[in-house]
Parts: C-alpha cells; structure tokens; sequence
C-alpha cells in the first residue's frame, strides 16, 4: 500500500517558505530534499515544496549545506 501525500492527508494547499519547522521535515541530514520516494508526497506538493526549500535557502532560513 503506497503511502499517502503528508499534505493531502492534511488539507494543506500551500507551502510558505516560512514555515521552517515543516520544511526541515523534508530535508536530509546534509541539508539536501529527501526523494519523494522515501517521504511518500505526490508530484504537485513535492514541487511546491522544492520551490519553498529553494526560497528559504536563498533568505537564510535554511542552510545551503551543514558542515
């Protein structure tokens, strides 16, 4: 049984890139995005969330990469 969307389960439409918390769910121990594969997001929500991890970087609320 494949898992279901996070955000679908949740009724959530939108990603805000400030929402930090939330994104750092979705982010590897090297500051990378985990694959869909392993989080179980469908395709709209994993771009969203892509474009909303991108936009935190380039603010300096998440890190490029951690040492």
């Amino acid at each position: 049984m494949p898992q279901q969307c996070f955000f679908c389960s949740q009724n959530l439409t939108n990603i805000d890139y400030k929402e930090v918390d939330l994104l750092k769910r979705f982010i590897s121990s090297q500051a990378k995005i985990i694959d869909p594969k392993h989080t179980g997001i469908c395709a709209s929500h994993q771009r969203k969330l892509s474009e909303a991890i991108k936009r935190a970087r380039f603010l300096s609320l998440l890190p490029f990469v951690r040492r």
